[in-house]
């Protein structure tokens, strides 16, 4: 909305000082032309915009033009900017919203507290794009126009037509009554019915999407956590799923974790390593993920996947037997 885009670019100017057409445009997503139409716009409403020419030059605003909120304390402050940092926002198509809202936040602070707070954050880093191992985490993307009518749906109450592109399926239409928006690990999800069954969506697999008129069929309270925790234990429970009881190194332990659909329980071992109960998504999942752990963990259960990966390590050493 242009109000909220007009609040934004005073906002920027006020934290920025001076800042080009262009730097506005990309901070706002828009045109250069519509950043000069705002400018205007907000002259003859009185703000004191002003422009100055040259090389350096740019817009700003009259020294001392801001307004202060005295509510939020230094760790407030402090705990809105570090969490605004983070890249979850990206799964739910917030992340223009939560800058925008973050610009409000650190604007409305006095100053004291807006210095302090805005040096605090700097040395604090959320889910960065990389692990340790130079491994990309990679936030599932969902096309922007889909999204923005999941979450009407979803706050509205009403009925949603999604085209969705199902795992090894031709992607078909569906119409679903939306509960709520789950998202675990950067990955988002829908939690809906269809014809009254439960039904649980990866976003990124929402190809298009359509608010419809009609009222969705849904209570009127709901607790998500609840109801994920259901979902999932069926999820678990059903397929060609595997529970494999293993041991592993402690020092491996998250590597393994990042690869299973779930713990059913965990205690250490006498000899210092971990003793776990884990389901797999089936017998290849499982076997191509303990394989990567090497000497670090070893199936016990079941003997089919101790006979598999006894094979294929006996089918490497033979390879490499003798010299080439």
């Amino acid at each position: 909305m242009r109000a909220d885009r007009l609040v934004s670019l005073v906002l920027l100017l006020r934290q920025r000082g001076r800042l080009t057409a262009d730097t506005l445009a990309r901070e706002l997503e828009v045109s250069t032309r519509t950043v000069l139409r705002d400018i205007e716009a907000l002259s003859v409403a009185g703000v004191p915009v002003y422009a100055e020419r040259g090389r350096h030059g740019g817009f700003a605003l009259l020294p001392g033009f801001r307004t202060e909120l005295t509510g939020l304390n230094h760790d407030e402050a402090l705990a809105l900017l570090t969490a605004g940092s983070g890249r979850g926002e990206q799964v739910f198509g917030l992340g223009s919203a939560l800058a925008s809202a973050m610009r409000k936040v650190v604007d409305t602070l006095p100053e004291s507290h807006r210095v302090a707070a805005s040096d605090a954050a700097q040395r604090f880093l959320v889910d960065p794009e990389t692990d340790l191992l130079s491994r990309r985490l990679v936030t599932e993307q969902v096309p922007g126009t889909a999204m923005i009518e999941v979450r009407r749906a979803v706050l509205a109450g009403h009925k949603l037509r999604i085209h969705y592109a199902a795992v090894d399926q031709t992607p078909k239409w569906r119409t679903v009554d939306p509960i709520g928006l789950v998202t675990v690990r950067d990955q988002g999800y829908l939690l809906a019915t269809r014809s009254g069954a439960d039904r649980t969506y990866r976003l990124s697999r929402v190809l298009a999407a359509e608010e419809l008129p009609e009222t969705a069929q849904r209570p009127s309270r709901v607790d998500l956590d609840r109801i994920w925790r259901e979902r999932s234990a069926q999820f678990i429970s059903g397929g060609d799923h595997i529970t494999v009881l293993l041991r592993v190194n402690p020092a491996r332990r998250e590597d393994l974790l990042d690869t299973v659909l779930a713990v059913r329980a965990e205690e250490p071992d006498a000899d210092g390593r971990l003793r776990l109960e884990v389901t797999f998504q089936d017998s290849r999942h499982a076997e191509w993920a303990l394989w990567q752990l090497g000497t670090d963990a070893e199936a016990l259960a079941p003997q089919s996947l101790r006979t598999s990966l006894r094979n294929r390590a006996a089918a490497i050493a033979a390879r490499y037997g003798d010299a080439p």
